[in-house]
């Protein structure tokens, strides 16, 4: 796709007033952004959020979290997929962030360097590069797209990025170079919400999207369903 198709198609995305939001996360401290990333990696914003909440409104604070069983942080974190899983990394990651700094602060990064903030929170046996990436758009005023699943789907289908590309960090460094700083924020969230609301794995709502005039998937969907019903329509001679 040329680079002005990929940009009006960014533009598109990121303006449309259906698929923006969850700008309330943009000024969580890092230590909370970086729990909230272990909830929002596969998720939608509404999961993510929802878990989030319920984290802060049924324990005291980190410490309790840190201390409470798998059992319980995982019925907190219900509706999230890998709910066990992810409980298991978070109590691992509260418990390193207290062995080593004896609190639950990690502002302290934010005095560093991007790439030497981004190197401490790698070391982190809970962080995956989604994690690490939101922390650093959100919370350290770093450009960094955060990848997961439904991401890569929808930026492949819009033509943002090479389909034939597997490759992570190829595709990380491509979007960053496609999407600009001040877009970072904007585009993962409204990329998010077009993959819960219509860019789905399977069946995708092609006909309801917004981008569908602008996404070669979505036209080539609309097509295909348009030739079927003409087709179903026609009368044999």
């Amino acid at each position: 796709m040329a680079t002005t198709t990929k940009q009006r198609v960014l533009n598109l995305l990121v303006s449309h007033d259906e698929l923006a939001g969850e700008a309330a996360s943009d000024a969580l401290p890092v230590l909370e952004q970086f729990v909230f990333a272990l909830g929002r990696e596969g998720a939608s914003p509404e999961q993510a959020e929802q878990a989030f909440a319920n984290l802060k409104s049924r324990f005291f604070d980190w410490n309790e979290v840190r201390v409470s069983s798998v059992r319980e942080i995982e019925e907190a974190l219900a509706g999230l997929s890998d709910a066990e899983s992810r409980a298991q990394r978070l109590i691992s990651f509260l418990q390193e962030v207290f062995e080593t700094t004896f609190s639950f602060d990690l502002e302290a990064l934010q005095k560093k360097g991007l790439k030497q903030a981004a190197k401490a929170l790698t070391r982190y046996g809970a962080a995956s590069d989604y994690v690490v990436a939101r922390v650093v758009q959100r919370s350290l005023g770093g450009h960094a797209i955060p990848l997961d699943c439904a991401t890569l789907r929808c930026a492949r289908r819009l033509g943002l990025l090479d389909g034939a590309t597997e490759d992570p960090e190829a595709c990380r460094t491509s979007l960053e170079h496609t999407v600009p700083k001040s877009k970072g924020a904007p585009f993962s969230d409204a990329i998010s919400t077009l993959a819960e609301r219509y860019c789905w794995e399977g069946e995708p709502n092609c006909g309801e999207c917004p981008l569908a005039g602008e996404c070669p998937s979505g036209q080539e969907a609309v097509g295909a369903a348009l030739a079927g019903a003409r087709s179903a329509r026609a009368k044999p001679r």
